[in-house]
């Protein structure tokens, strides 16, 4: 039976990984906060990546056939780059622990699809654009895993996009969060077109990537296959909760309440406005991505958009309860 150990399983994708394994593989989640599944509990190690002898021990007695390499700072509220140490370090920390392991196929290292501002096109992986720390952070990991000679593996670095489903957390989980509570604008009749991607896809992709060789020492985004219009998809979502259609309203009005927001974070009001400049740019600047060799390579994806919907509500009815709550 393979051995697969996840970095970072107690976050969000590393939680649906460590759920896809649980029952047919033998797992081992890393990670210095405590699953946020409690079913996981058993499968957990608490590991700094940043200790490299602990990490380096750790390796070694599991000794995996496979690594997923997720954990990271994924905030962006760093003030510098070695603020995101956990995305440098932490990668070579990585490669040098994963010399200990003797049966040791591949390494699947995760990276961001902010190292590229969104709705900035790249002529190539080798091309960024980024407009914070967080995302130099990740260009510094993947350049560090690109130009290795030490690892002693096939790898592929994956670039996720905006992944959503059980066990999210912001700002995907706020977007469920906000339709429910009836409070989510639509900017006028632009279309919005995304590459989104439902997490149970993604980690069916991930797990294919383990023996595909096409994209070995390749990079490749993390996302479902076919783009998500926004529209559609707050409606279907608001659908499902048995909400009414959602309500449109002029694009300066959502600029307006956006300028509020950014006053209100930087005064210490609130933290996490509803919306922000930062935020609003981000819901209508389409984001597309170039899937099309990963997508002939392989083949469709379990889950449907419709599907995936109503399986993120019935997760959140069960397992959160905040929205029927509130």
């Amino acid at each position: 039976m393979d051995k697969i150990l996840i970095t970072g399983g107690s976050g969000f994708i590393g939680t649906n990984l460590v759920e896809k394994y649980i029952n047919n593989k033998i797992i081992l989640n890393v990670d210095i906060l405590e699953p946020r599944n409690k079913k996981h509990l058993p499968y957990w190690k608490s590991v700094d990546i940043l200790d490299l002898e602990e990490l380096k021990n750790t390796f070694k007695k599991f000794n995996p056939d496979f690594i997923f390499h997720m954990a990271a700072r994924t905030d962006l509220d760093g003030v510098d780059l070695e603020s995101y140490s956990a995305n440098t370090v932490g990668v070579e920390n990585l490669i040098e622990a994963s010399k200990e392991c003797k049966n040791l196929k591949k390494i699947i290292f995760a990276s961001s699809r902010l190292v590229c501002k969104i709705g900035y096109s790249p002529k190539n992986m080798d091309d960024y654009c980024p407009i914070n720390y967080y995302g130099e952070s990740k260009i510094i990991g993947e350049n560090i895993v690109k130009n290795s000679n030490e690892i002693p593996c096939d790898w592929t670095i994956v670039r996720p996009t905006s992944i959503w489903g059980p066990w999210f957390d912001v700002p995907y989980r706020n977007f469920f969060d906000t339709i429910y509570k009836g409070y989510f604008l639509y900017p006028g009749n632009k279309k919005i077109e995304k590459h989104f991607g439902y997490v149970e896809n993604a980690t069916y992709i991930l797990n294919y990537l383990l023996r595909d060789q096409l994209f070995n020492q390749k990079v490749i985004y993390l996302s479902d296959f076919e783009t998500t219009n926004l529209w559609q998809w707050a409606n279907l979502i608001s659908q499902n909760f048995g909400k009414s259609k959602i309500r449109k309203v002029p694009y300066w009005t959502l600029k307006i309440m956006a300028i509020i927001g950014d006053v209100m974070k930087k005064v210490g009001i609130m933290n996490a406005p509803p919306i922000t400049s930062f935020r609003l740019n981000n819901l209508v600047t389409e984001m597309i991505y170039d899937l099309s060799k990963v997508k002939k390579e392989i083949g469709n994806l379990p889950y449907s958009i419709e599907e995936s919907t109503k399986k993120t509500i019935k997760w959140m009815e069960k397992h959160l309860n905040q929205t029927n709550n509130q």
